[in-house]
C-alpha cells in the first residue's frame, strides 16, 4: 500500500481513483472537498504537507492561467516582460504578475518535493514560465480524455518524475469536425463566462484518473504478483 497525496483537488475524482485500489490517499486544497470526505485537508500545499512521507504526489490543478502558452499575451508584449498592449478587463499588470508568481511558487514547490514519484497536471508552459522552472523539468506528456473512454477534447499535460507516461486504455473514435457530437466533445472549451467556468474547465476526467491510478500505483496485490 502506498501513501499518496492528491494536491490542488476538490472534486475527489483522483483521490477516489487511487483509493479504490487500496492505497492510503489524501487530497488537499484551499477549498473543502466537494464530496465532504474526511480524507481531505484544507491547506496551502506549500505549508508543510509535502514532507509527510508520501510515496506519490499527484498535483491536479495548480494555478496555471499565467503559466500556460494561451495566457502569455496578457503577461508580456514582444520580448520578455514588456508591458502588454492589452490587459483583461478590470485587471492590472501587477495583479497578473502576482498570479504568475503564485503559479511558479506552487509548481516548483511540488516538483522539488522530496517524493520519489511526482505527476503535475499543467498545460505546456510559455517562455516566461519555462525560464523559471527547475533544470530537470521534462517536456510534458500531452494526453486527451478520449484516449481513456471520455468523449471530450482537452489537451492535458503531465509533468512526470519517477512515473511512466500514461498509456491509452479505451480510445474513442473522433467525431467529424464541426458536427454536433464534435461540439459536445469541446464543451470544456465552450463553457460560458461565469463564476464556475474555471472549475468546469479544470475538472478531472474519471477515465483518465482511473488509468493513472492503475498505471502509476497498481493495487497492492498486483504489486506483490509482479514481484513474485
Amino acid at each position: 500500500m502506498k501513501r499518496i497525496l492528491i494536491g490542488c483537488e476538490t472534486s475527489g475524482i483522483a483521490r477516489r481513483a487511487f483509493a479504490a485500489l487500496g492505497h492510503d490517499v489524501w487530497s488537499c486544497d484551499l477549498e473543502p472537498a466537494e464530496d465532504g470526505s474526511n480524507r481531505h485537508i484544507v491547506c496551502d500545499i506549500r505549508d508543510g504537507i509535502l514532507d509527510k512521507g508520501w510515496d506519490l504526489l499527484a498535483v491536479m490543478h495548480p494555478p496555471c492561467t499565467r503559466l500556460c502558452r494561451s495566457g502569455r499575451r496578457w503577461m508580456s508584449g514582444p520580448g520578455q516582460w514588456t508591458r502588454p498592449k492589452k490587459l483583461p478587463n478590470g485587471r492590472s499588470w501587477e495583479d497578473l504578475k502576482a498570479e504568475f508568481e503564485l503559479g511558479i511558487s506552487i509548481f516548483t514547490a511540488c516538483w522539488s518535493a522530496s517524493i520519489d514519484c511526482v505527476a503535475i497536471e499543467n498545460p505546456e508552459m510559455n517562455d516566461l514560465a519555462k525560464a523559471r522552472m527547475p533544470a530537470d523539468l521534462p517536456v510534458p506528456q500531452i494526453v486527451q480524455p478520449f484516449w481513456f473512454g471520455e468523449p471530450a477534447y482537452k489537451a492535458t499535460g503531465w509533468y512526470l518524475r519517477g512515473l511512466p507516461e500514461l498509456t491509452e486504455t479505451n480510445r474513442l473514435p473522433e467525431p467529424e469536425r464541426g458536427s454536433d457530437e464534435w461540439k459536445r466533445w469541446n464543451k470544456v472549451h465552450r463553457a460560458p463566462p461565469g463564476p464556475d467556468r474555471a472549475k468546469i474547465r479544470s475538472r478531472s476526467f474519471v477515465g483518465m484518473m482511473t488509468a493513472a491510478a492503475r498505471q502509476w500505483a497498481p493495487a497492492p496485490e498486483k504489486i506483490r504478483e509482479a514481484a513474485e
